[in-house]
């Protein structure tokens, strides 16, 4: 398995490739939803490939001065348990402190809060994200 960092367009395909085989098709998400405004040119995707083809992604955006956001953590479904969705992670928070960042924040699913807590990220129970398909928690980790 290799980890890249999607610098062009050809890479960056391999993370919305993973997005709408794992998530868009199986949650019936609209291309619409998946793909947001924070998918552009500024927003750092992380893309695992096995054998040049992609099989894991993440993305990251600054939100404010010092901190990212984590998100669109995805694996495909013949690739799970095998720790790529948190090497994806960590590959991020890796780049994102290159950068700069000190603080990571994401928007976990309610049911995978267990695996960000496993990475060192901290749930913010009071601060839940009903959102159009899934229920989410506020989670931070600090970069340092």
């Amino acid at each position: 398995m290799q980890v890249i960092r999607a610098e062009n367009t050809a890479t960056r395909a391999g993370a919305y490739y993973v997005r709408i085989q794992a998530m868009a098709k199986k949650y019936h998400i609209t291309l619409e939803e998946e793909f947001d405004e924070h998918d552009n040119d500024e927003t750092k995707y992380i893309v695992i490939l096995d054998d040049d083809f992609p099989v894991a992604t993440c993305r990251f955006y600054e939100i404010e001065d010092g901190a990212v956001m984590i998100g669109r953590v995805v694996v495909l479904p013949e690739y799970r348990e095998r720790g790529l969705g948190s090497r994806a992670v960590l590959s991020a928070e890796e780049w994102a402190g290159e950068l700069g960042y000190t603080r990571a924040v994401l928007e976990s699913r309610v049911e995978k809060t267990g695996f960000y807590e496993k990475l060192g990220y901290i749930a913010d129970c009071d601060n839940i994200i009903e959102g159009g398909t899934f229920r989410c928690v506020h989670m931070e980790k600090s970069l340092l």
